[in-house]
């Protein structure tokens, strides 16, 4: 009863605006879609759109015909979500906001030009994307629990491979594995004095009241993705940070204080909180990283070379090595075996891997250990470097026997699209619909939208 009580306050609502808006000539915001008891209004399509435009995507027919259907779509699942009681947490709808907030200042280049772009204050873009967020979080839950119901077996993609024509067969690009051994070359003692003395002077400079926080992230921190926003990181729970940071970040509770120097693997770093929930915290920090000297490097390079040429001479294997001198996290204890975060796999193509990495795997043959080289990861943090291609596959049609995994990947693909469509067909049959009159003639991807 309730439900339908909601369903009829919301085609009531709909109704009123429209008329009011009609009456003065002009549109406020408009309803012009009811999914069982959610809502689209006009403002929101309207937005959709400018972030295609923004993000220079083409939407493929009329945008006033693809993007409300697009978003009905969405509504469609959350509508079910809500009946079914599925549920995503707000640390993780809050977690997402921040995420593709800073984003657009990012891309835009600054908080006060992304305002002008959207024509709204950056609250206002936060409080309107986590209801979006919510809704694209649930969207995922909701397809996730239609499609666990099935699991793709060995059969399903033996099937598939005979039953499709052999020049749809699909190609495999080429791959490749690789093993690693990092090492960070040690700053001088001087040099860690010099960065520790520059931001105690910071500290001292904001306590004091001489400087902002801010202003000083964004001169001097060298987390360029923070430092834009005065070294802001949005609302996080704590496994999300590195534990040395969380420890600080989440002991602090006067936002007028600086922390003391925290060390991190990525550098060192001064903490300033700026709100606290019940597990998460935002707050601002200014990295910085003491830099290796030459020096330093030609020693870090001349260990490597030591250590290649022990494999080579069959002294250690690879393994054994990355085990004991690699300070990669991820591959030291896989044999140096570096992993590919897209698919958890240990295949790489070329372009999958960072630039470093992949011009010094191109030269190398099968088995063959490269010379000492320097590689700069994604926190800017610099490694002395040596790989070894422990294995390479050409580019071929795949086969069941040779590319299992990528075939199910396929397989399972088509089948989840197949058991959603499925799944929309019949929940539009059931489901309560309302289109504003002005959106009913559009050539919808389904057409169960309209009631006959």
């Amino acid at each position: 009863m309730n439900r339908f009580h909601n369903i009829l306050i919301l085609t009531f609502l709909f109704m009123l605006v429209s008329a009011v808006a009609s009456a003065k000539g002009k549109v406020i915001d408009e309803v012009i879609w009811i999914i069982g008891d959610e809502a689209i209004l006009k403002s929101e399509v309207e937005t959709e759109i400018l972030r295609y435009k923004y993000e220079k995507q083409d939407i493929i027919g009329d945008p006033y015909c693809v993007v409300p259907e697009q978003i009905a779509l969405q509504k469609l699942f959350v509508a079910q979500a809500k009946i079914d009681s599925v549920a995503v947490s707000e640390s993780t709808i809050e977690q997402n906001v921040e995420g593709r907030i800073k984003y657009f200042i990012q891309r835009i280049g600054s908080k006060e030009k992304a305002e002008e772009y959207f024509g709204k204050t950056i609250e206002k873009m936060r409080e309107e994307m986590k209801r979006t967020v919510a809704d694209q979080l649930l969207v995922q839950e909701m397809q996730q629990k239609i499609t666990s119901s099935y699991s793709i077996t060995p059969s399903d993609v033996e099937r598939f491979y005979n039953e499709i024509p052999k020049d749809s067969i699909p190609t495999i690009p080429e791959q490749v594995e690789v093993q690693i051994i990092s090492y960070a070359p040690t700053p001088t003692a001087t040099e860690v004095e010099r960065v520790k003395s520059q931001l105690r002077e910071f500290k001292e400079k904001v306590e004091s009241g001489e400087s902002q926080f801010s202003t000083l992230a964004i001169l001097y921190s060298e987390d360029k993705g923070s430092a834009m926003q005065g070294g802001e990181l949005g609302f996080m729970t704590k496994g999300k940070l590195v534990p040395e940071f969380a420890n600080v970040a989440f002991s602090m509770y006067d936002t007028k204080k600086v922390s003391r120097i925290v060390e991190s693997e990525f550098g060192f770093h001064i903490i300033q909180l700026i709100e606290r929930k019940t597990d998460q915290v935002n707050c601002r920090h200014i990295l910085m990283t003491p830099k290796i000297g030459w020096q330093q490097k030609q020693e870090a390079m001349v260990k490597l070379d030591s250590i290649a040429n022990e494999i080579r001479l069959g002294n250690i294997t690879f393994g054994e090595a990355a085990l004991k001198y690699s300070e990669d996290k991820e591959s030291r204890e896989n044999e140096g075996l570096m992993i590919n975060q897209e698919n958890a796999s240990n295949k790489f193509q070329i372009q999958q891997l960072p630039a470093d990495i992949a011009k010094a795997v191109y030269s190398l043959q099968i088995g063959e250990i490269s010379k000492p080289f320097i590689y700069t990861n994604e926190a800017g943090k610099e490694f002395v470097c040596i790989i070894r291609l422990k294995s390479k596959v050409k580019a071929h049609k795949a086969s069941p026997k040779e590319d299992f995994n990528a075939l199910k990947e396929i397989v399972t693909a088509s089948k989840n699209k197949e058991l959603i469509e499925s799944w929309i067909v019949d929940r539009q049959k059931e489901m309560y619909i309302y289109i504003n009159p002005e959106y009913r003639n559009c050539k919808f991807q389904y057409p169960g939208w309209i009631k006959q």
